[in-house]
């Protein structure tokens, strides 16, 4: 346990900081999820709405710094031709 004042203090941040990235890759991943169950499920407009939603958090993610802006492209490329697929079929 830290003894100086800043490092306490540094260590509560640290803690907030933790528990929002971890917030915010919750929501992500939920997202995400969310999209595949849809188009799982076959149903292409909800699935192309929810591309739009998924989209939307992982680009806010990568503003924020919680996850890496190429990690983000990454993620919504990946999506995206999952969904191209799904409506070409």
């Amino acid at each position: 346990m830290a003894n100086i004042k800043s490092a306490i203090k540094r260590a509560r941040i640290a803690r907030k900081k933790a528990l929002r990235n971890k917030m915010w890759k919750s929501m992500v991943r939920t997202f995400i999820r969310r999209f595949e169950e849809s188009l799982a499920s076959g149903d292409t407009e909800k699935a192309r709405e929810r591309y739009r939603l998924a989209a939307r958090i992982l680009d806010k993610a990568a503003s924020k710094g919680i996850i890496h802006k190429n990690a983000s492209s990454r993620k919504k490329s990946r999506l995206a031709s999952k969904l191209n697929k799904a409506l070409s079929a």
